[in-house]
């Protein structure tokens, strides 16, 4: 079986430039680039809705801050995927990943089931920690991959627990080395609070949810903080449709984020893991997940290698596609495309995946070695179907999750839209025979035309 997604990056729709410091970067000036990233606000929805009506199983975004540069103007995919949960029916909403280094835990918990309410659960809840200190130093704590690794990553689980306990407790309270959920100070003599956890059956009950105190003499005002009285517990609504929860992914590089996630039951991203290295990466999850006893969220028990497109369980991996054959695609274009994104990812010392069998790092990518490598795929359709089962055979997937990459600085709405009409009727269907069909995903989207008490609401 194989399943197809689509990840988005959300790159600026202005024509590269080429600079006097051996970098690409977007032409025109800051206000171009202001107006640019408001024109591909709404290409991203569009192209969601695309993807869901050629049928594309999932779609993923993800997030980044401030990037003047071009390559990732997307700063908040789960406000973007509510717009796209209430156009679609099928597509599954995906993140590659939320920043939780960036993000208190509970509205993070909050805005996501609020998404999976809205699409009828379709939401696939993507993590990460952050790595760049531009990002987590403005909207996080102060510490992030490159300051402080272990105090980055304890925080990282702390709020992942916080956001598990949001989703999955009528009430929580939390008491960790970076979050106390209620803060112990928190007044709270509410006489409707007090009323609803002091009926017969409710849990917590009151002496368990509150601290109820007398009044506070050193208060004045309202009634509801003159007082002495705490609160214990909070609940956090809404809570997500689907039970437990929405499945969890991380976009995964090094060995311990492979089996930390694999532990978990955490599903899996290889984004820009090369084709000689992808196999090893791939045992190293299957067999993280084995020694844990096939950690899953729902406790299903083991899975197919790589992939289960039975379970929704295993890892999946990404590719920029480009189809240049018949007047479709443009090959200069996707080559400048390409060198802006590694101009870019380079200065995060990323080159280190285009190391040669000497283990040579380049100082700069360029667009035939990302080929070589097997991260850009472009070509005739026939040479697209061959190069996206290269990667199948060489991870040794039994099911495949293949997701596609076609938006890239410089191209327009109409060029990637083109780039998925093609890959779904021309490419999809060769893929699907050579791999025993696929999958289709069931309907859940909402109908909010469906009048309400009698009010006509229309789309």
């Amino acid at each position: 079986m194989i399943e197809f997604g689509i990840f988005n990056n959300q790159g600026t729709d202005l024509p590269p430039v080429e600079t006097e410091h051996d970098a690409m970067a977007p032409g025109g000036t800051l206000a171009d680039v202001h107006a640019s990233a408001q024109r591909i606000q709404g290409s991203q929805v569009r192209q969601a809705v695309l993807a869901d009506q050629l049928g594309f199983h999932y779609w993923f975004q993800t997030e980044h801050h401030f990037q003047i540069e071009g390559v990732e103007i997307s700063p908040n995919p789960l406000i973007t995927e509510a717009a796209i949960a209430v156009l679609t029916k099928q597509i599954r909403l995906g993140q590659i990943a939320n920043v939780l280094t960036t993000h208190h835990p509970v509205r993070l918990a909050e805005m996501a089931a609020q998404v999976d309410v809205l699409s009828g659960g379709r939401l696939e809840f993507g993590i990460a920690r952050g790595y760049q200190p531009r990002e987590v130093e403005v909207l996080g704590w102060p510490f992030g991959t490159v300051h402080d690794q272990e105090r980055n990553r304890a925080l990282y689980e702390e709020v992942v627990e916080v956001i598990v306990k949001c989703w999955t407790r009528d009430s929580i309270s939390h008491r960790g080395q970076f979050y106390t959920l209620p803060p112990t100070y928190t007044k709270w003599n509410h006489p409707q609070t007090i009323a609803f956890y002091d009926r017969p059956g409710i849990t917590p009950t009151l002496e368990e949810a509150m601290h109820l105190g007398p009044p506070d003499m050193y208060s004045s005002g309202l009634p509801v903080m003159a007082t002495t009285t705490t609160l214990k517990h909070i609940s956090v609504l809404p809570q997500p449709l689907q039970k437990p929860h929405p499945q969890i992914w991380e976009p995964l590089t090094s060995d311990r984020s492979i089996r930390w996630a694999a532990e978990r039951g955490i599903n899996g991203y290889f984004i820009a893991e090369p084709n000689a290295i992808l196999r090893t990466r791939v045992d190293a999850y299957m067999e993280a997940a084995g020694q844990a006893g096939w950690t899953d969220y729902k406790n299903r028990g083991a899975f197919k290698r790589g992939w289960d497109s039975e379970r929704k369980r295993g890892v999946v991996v990404g590719r920029v596609v480009h189809v240049v054959e018949d007047g479709i695609g443009d090959l200069e274009k996707i080559a400048a495309a390409a060198q802006v994104s590694w101009d870019y990812y380079g200065g995060f010392g990323f080159n280190f995946l285009l190391a040669d069998e000497q283990g040579n790092i380049p100082p700069r990518a360029s667009f035939q070695m990302l080929r070589d490598k097997g991260l850009y795929i472009v070509g005739t359709r026939e040479q697209v179907v061959e190069q996206i089962m290269q990667i199948k055979d060489v991870g040794g997937f039994e099911d495949f999750f293949f997701t596609a990459w076609f938006e890239q600085p410089g191209l327009s709405e109409a060029e990637i839209a083109q780039q998925m009409r093609v890959f779904m009727q021309d490419i999809a269907p060769a893929l699907r025979e050579r791999c025993g069909g696929s999958p289709t995903n069931p309907p859940l989207g909402v109908d909010y035309t469906v009048p309400v008490a009698g009010v006509a609401v229309h789309a």
